[in-house]
């Protein structure tokens, strides 16, 4: 028998929430996101269970080889660019999209002699203050980067949202200003929308969206915002219980013993930690699904295990399956509960 940490991936989950995308932008082209391994969900997976993206988004050269190893064909963005003029040769040779956000990659450009012509997208920091070319130059740096002989065809404009996760931040209207009065009335398509945008702001939808989070089922809004659409969890990410003790009261459970029984209690103990994933630093009062019910932390969370006051489930055995986040159980409010933002838990 194995150790019995399981992730399961559900790809028409998947392909629900990726439908809701097309829905709530129904005049733009989808740009998936798959960058770290999908979220943590399996890049080639995901990517043939996606093949009706009009293209991939991921992070560099060595995960878009991920892609072209497993037999993808389909368009990928790297939204990081190049990092050297050696890059350039792989672009090439894979037929390679990429962002430009900084000078000394037209540089690169110009020097460059490809097989086939890149096609490129130029970032515009319009208030993200990460990367980007800046507003006041991005029309002269788009015509000396259109103007290249390497380059196919008009680049895509694009920018990335900031605070799109709280709908009403004054930030993003200004972001948007900004945008619309570089791209306005000039050549290409554009992008703008990120998962949030793209569920609470029609302005930003343009030519392209690019959903990420939104697509494993996790919603892209601030916590205690009402997702719009109704997102199903990807990842199920289940285990046992491996053992049931019985706890008196005045008992301390765990690491620092920092739960102690009020009563005497049964505590289950289930084989899943922070070396498989689950966070450190979720506190006593955590739930998790045992047998379908919600049960809590009680104690520290350990490298591989887990300890559960099995109050509500009194019946609870060794071997009983344990969801610690996924179908019934949001990943947003585990991550809620620990201090992070469900990305990070997915990954």
């Amino acid at each position: 028998m194995t150790r019995p940490v399981r992730a399961r991936i559900n790809l028409s989950a998947l392909q629900h929430n990726f439908s809701l995308a097309q829905q709530t932008a129904p005049d733009s082209k989808v740009m998936a996101v798959i960058k770290a391994d999908a979220y943590g969900h399996g890049m080639a997976p995901v990517a043939r269970a996606l093949e009706r993206a009009d293209a991939f988004a991921v992070a560099s050269v060595e995960e878009a080889m991920t892609l072209r190893t497993a037999g993808i064909t389909n368009t990928i963005v790297l939204l990081e660019g190049i990092f050297s003029e050696q890059e350039l040769q792989l672009a090439d040779q894979h037929r390679l999209e990429f962002v430009i956000h900084m000078d000394s990659q037209i540089d690169w450009l110009e020097n460059a002699r490809p097989k086939n012509k890149f096609h490129v997208w130029l970032k515009v920091d319009t208030g993200m203050h990460r990367l980007g070319v800046a507003p006041d130059s991005a029309r002269a740096l788009y015509k000396r980067l259109a103007a290249l002989d390497c380059i196919d065809g008009t680049p895509v404009w694009m920018s990335h949202l900031a605070c799109a996760d709280e709908p009403d931040r004054p930030e993003t209207r200004q972001q948007i200003d900004s945008f619309k009065a570089v791209v306005e009335g000039q050549p290409g398509e554009s992008s703008l929308a990120n998962s949030a945008g793209l569920l609470t702001r029609p302005d930003t939808h343009y030519d392209w969206v690019r959903p990420g989070i939104m697509l494993y089922g996790s919603s892209p809004l601030a916590y205690s915002i009402t997702c719009p659409v109704e997102l199903k969890p990807v990842m199920t990410l289940s285990t046992e219980l491996i053992a049931v003790q019985l706890r008196k009261a005045g008992e301390a459970i765990g690491y620092g013993g920092s739960f102690v029984c009020k009563k005497d209690m049964r505590i289950g103990v289930a084989a899943i930690g922070y070396g498989d994933g689950y966070p450190r630093h979720a506190p006593t009062g955590t739930p998790v699904l045992v047998n379908g019910t919600r049960c809590s932390l009680a104690g520290r969370v350990s490298m591989d295990m887990i300890t559960i006051d099995l109050s509500g489930q009194p019946d609870a055995k060794a071997g009983d399956p344990v969801v610690v986040w996924g179908e019934g159980l949001s990943v947003d409010e585990i991550a809620h509960q620990a201090g992070t933002i469900g990305y990070e838990l997915l990954c």
